[in-house]
């Protein structure tokens, strides 16, 4: 337990820091930048401190770097200088600049703290764990991994490639990758949990870890990511026909093909 309260104290000073940043850049914005830094800060500090160095711990905190370490600089090359979100500035708003720092501080940076910690059980429960070697089940979940760290990365290069050329403007994302699933990045996300759930599996009390990759999923498909842009291209004159033909997470061949 003491090991859990550590690696808990350490991501709360991380998210206090990000709190500080976001405030004097005036852009909450900023949380999404350190959503997979956060990650790499429970991974490195669980596996150090735990003096265990299994070859299973090894092989999840180095799946954790290669995601965690890509996603923030990914999200820092775009939003750093950037203007706050227009998620957060909503939530700027509703809340007003009496209340906001607060409200901010505890519904935005604090509840992702919570969020990263619960997501990332699996890390912990395996690094906190002496249990020697790899098994079926470790090379089938970073099979699995890997698949959704392709999706992640190949999804978020394609979108990129696609915005930045001038003649896209206006038009909506729906190749490559994204000709298969609405949501390649966050079908991959959830599809990297998953498999790092699997990797933990054989270590004794690994079970409870399956609250992460049931939470990242929930939270993908039906809170803080789908929705959300769906919502925001709903109003697009492409939108319907490229939902109608398009799964909607799951890549499926598109209906009319």
């Amino acid at each position: 337990m003491e090991n859990y309260l550590v690696t808990l104290l350490v991501l709360f000073i991380y998210f206090n820091i990000v709190f500080a940043i976001a405030q004097s850049k005036k852009n909450n914005g900023l949380i999404d930048i350190a959503w997979g830094f956060g990650f790499v800060v429970v991974a490195v500090t669980s596996y150090l401190i735990s003096a265990e160095y299994t070859l299973r711990g090894s092989v999840i905190t180095i799946l954790v770097l290669l995601w965690g370490l890509r996603l923030s600089w990914h999200l820092f090359k775009r939003n750093w200088n950037k203007k706050e979100d227009y998620r957060y500035v909503a939530m700027r708003e509703k809340w007003g600049s009496k209340n906001h720092a607060v409200m901010a501080y505890i519904r935005v940076f604090m509840s992702q703290m919570a969020l990263c910690f619960i997501i990332a059980l699996p890390i912990m429960i395996t690094n906190f764990s002496s249990v020697e070697g790899l098994v079926i089940l470790d090379f089938v979940g970073i099979a699995i991994w890997i698949i959704g760290y392709y999706f992640e990365v190949v999804g978020d290069a394609q979108l990129k490639e696609f915005i930045s050329n001038p003649e896209n403007k206006g038009k909506l994302m729906k190749y490559g990758l994204w000709k298969y699933t609405r949501h390649p990045n966050y079908f991959g996300e959830a599809t990297m949990w998953w498999g790092i759930f699997l990797i933990s599996l054989s270590v004794p009390g690994s079970l409870l870890g399956i609250i992460s990759p049931i939470t990242i999923t929930t939270l993908l498909l039906f809170v803080s990511g789908v929705p959300l842009l769906e919502k925001k291209y709903k109003d697009h004159p492409e939108w319907d026909e490229y939902a109608r033909k398009t799964s909607k997470f799951i890549p499926m061949p598109p209906k009319d093909q």
